[in-house]
């Protein structure tokens, strides 16, 4: 296959372009041309993606979680790896927001940008705010959370991406549910899930095939938006600044994945496996490099899973279980890049977040990365999810699909190094782990 065939190529191939568009644009005054013909393809793409949100999450979770029909037997090993999963995923949305605030890369960009894109977006903030007064948010008691994650009707939730929370919490429900019925009546509905998972997973193979124009689209519309002077002159320094603070942005999410990779997983292995550092990484290097070339830890399955059995010694009953769950649940890189990127473009579109949002966020992440399906591309859409749960607008996505290839790379690499770390300590608390050098 042509380099030029590939989709991330059309995607960087895609935003080069419309940044050039959206330079001429705004010199040649074509705003109106670009409004009309070109803005509309973005918006087609965005809604395509909030479209697809709502069935991804709950098809991949029910049927993740129902699939488990081992669960029983496999009781104490399933606790503890779920267990594993889950809190290693919130250090790494933890991780992420601590890196980002720090950092601050959507405060980098110029007042009059920063402005531009707050009235631009005014509308979405606006909406976020309607009723919440003062003494309404002092009358939301410390368990208000809770409550609004439990919906009182399930298409209500299901029927706007901001309740997704809700949906996540529905569909852990119905997965839990169908876990302990009998296997006559669970495998019709699971394999109806399964099926339905498919198709979704195909429909947002389908959507990404537009994201090329989408990003185009967006991106012009971004930039004839931004660059665009008091007196309808191009500002391209405005332009160099959202470029300089692209790169502090990934700054930030390269720095997240290296501290999470370094002080969590490397502490789990150091901590309570007798595996040493050197060792752990040559074994697992295939499945990383194949992670990073495929930027789907799905894809990379089969290699982790060998890697695992023949070069760290894991059993294969602990391998079969952990790994292929892991490819399922856990999401670390992908959780922390969503967390860093939510934040980065509230900050660019001038949307404070405050507690209560960052805990939304960390809540947000963790839950919907389990319904995170292992393909390229599946985690621009939950990054949809987490900025309509705290009021960002959607579109912001514009800001950041060019880099985000060589990302999904990175943070695919981290998902499958902490399948491979959490398969380790698993098998060694199960007495299943026999490095073959020993």
């Amino acid at each position: 296959m042509k380099w030029y065939r590939k989709l991330h190529w059309q995607i960087i191939i895609g935003m080069v372009l419309g940044l050039i568009y959206g330079i001429v644009a705004a010199k040649f005054q074509w705003i109106g041309f670009a409004k009309n013909w070109v803005v509309p393809f973005g918006d087609i793409f965005m809604n395509l993606l909030k479209l697809i949100a709502v069935p991804l999450v709950l098809t991949s979770l029910v049927a993740g979680v129902a699939s488990l029909s081992d669960f029983k037997k496999l009781s104490r090993m399933g606790g503890k790896t779920i267990g594993l999963y889950i809190t290693t995923t919130a250090i790494a949305v933890t991780i992420g927001l601590l890196v980002v605030n720090t950092i601050n890369p959507g405060n980098r960009l110029p007042a009059e940008t920063k402005d531009n894109l707050t009235k631009q977006f005014q509308a979405n903030a606006n909406a976020k705010a309607k009723g919440e007064t003062v003494e309404s948010a002092k009358a939301r008691g410390p368990l208000q959370p809770l409550v609004d994650m439990v919906p009182d009707n399930f298409f209500g939730s299901a029927s706007s991406n901001r309740n997704m929370l809700q949906l996540v919490f529905v569909a852990l429900l119905i997965g839990i549910a169908l876990v302990q019925v009998n296997s006559e009546h669970r495998q019709p509905v699971l394999t109806l899930f399964e099926g339905l998972q498919a198709v979704v997973i195909k429909l947002v193979n389908m959507i990404m095939l537009m994201a090329p124009i989408g990003v185009f689209a967006l991106i012009a519309k971004t930039i004839t938006t931004l660059a665009v002077g008091e007196e309808g002159q191009t500002d391209l320094a405005q332009i160099g600044a959202i470029l300089g603070a692209l790169g502090y942005y990934c700054i930030a999410v390269i720095i997240g994945l290296l501290l999470h990779i370094c002080v969590v997983y490397l502490g789990l292995l150091k901590l309570w496996t007798p595996l040493k550092i050197v060792q752990f990484f040559k074994a697992v290097g295939p499945a990383q490099l194949l992670a990073f070339s495929t930027s789907s830890s799905g894809a990379t399955l089969p290699v982790t899973m060998r890697q695992c059995r023949e070069k760290l010694g894991t059993s294969r009953e602990t391998t079969s279980f952990v790994v292929p769950l892991g490819a399922t649940i856990n999401m670390d890189g992908t959780a922390l890049y969503q967390a860093v990127a939510a934040v980065f473009i509230a900050q660019a579109s001038g949307i404070p977040l405050d507690m209560g949002a960052q805990v939304t966020i960390v809540l947000t992440a963790v839950l919907a990365s389990i319904g995170t399906a292992a393909v390229p591309g599946a985690g621009i859409i939950m990054l949809v999810i987490i900025l309509e749960a705290v009021g960002v607008p959607g579109e912001g996505i514009a800001l950041i699909l060019g880099v985000d290839r060589i990302l999904d790379m990175l943070r695919t690499t981290t998902n499958v190094t902490g399948d491979a770390a959490v398969c380790a300590v698993i098998a060694h608390s199960e007495k299943q782990l026999h490095p073959p050098n020993e």
